[in-house]
């Protein structure tokens, strides 16, 4: 893995222009219902159990600043260029947070990873819209500062 990390640091550094940083993340898989209850973190509970099946987000992995861990799915194998993207996405939030970038939002750091993403996608035919159904409007509204 260190290896892999090492190759999509270089890649990120030269593609995004950001400093190469190789104090690599811990890597965790976890179960989906993990991921999720991650994400759901901080919500009310009483929010959550009004969550209706199709407002459950999709998640596909987390990045963690304070453990500076990503977490990917159980079964995750990096066999393919879409679960690499994924990986490549996670590693610009962490270069994002031992760089120290600041932003608007919280939010506003995912532009740069989902631009990272499909350009990762886009060396194998691929974008994030045929892999992930995400297009240049979702990223637009996920990387948005709405109060």
């Amino acid at each position: 893995m260190t290896e892999l990390l090492n190759a999509i640091v270089l890649w990120i550094s030269i593609n995004l222009a950001v400093p190469a940083v190789y104090d690599h993340p811990r890597i965790e898989y976890v179960p989906p219902a993990k991921m999720i209850a991650m994400r759901l973190r901080g919500m009310p509970t009483a929010a959550q159990a009004a969550l209706l099946p199709s407002q459950i987000p999709d998640v596909v992995a987390i990045y963690d600043d304070e453990k500076r861990t990503i977490f990917l799915p159980e079964g995750w194998t990096g066999k393919t260029p879409a679960e690499l993207s994924v990986l490549v996405h996670e590693m610009v939030h962490h270069l994002q947070n031992v760089s120290g970038q600041k932003f608007e939002c919280p939010a506003a750091r995912e532009k740069p990873a989902y631009l990272a993403q499909d350009k990762w996608l886009k060396q194998f035919d691929q974008t994030l819209e045929q892999d992930f159904e995400i297009d240049l409007f979702t990223i637009v509204v996920k990387s948005a500062c709405i109060i």
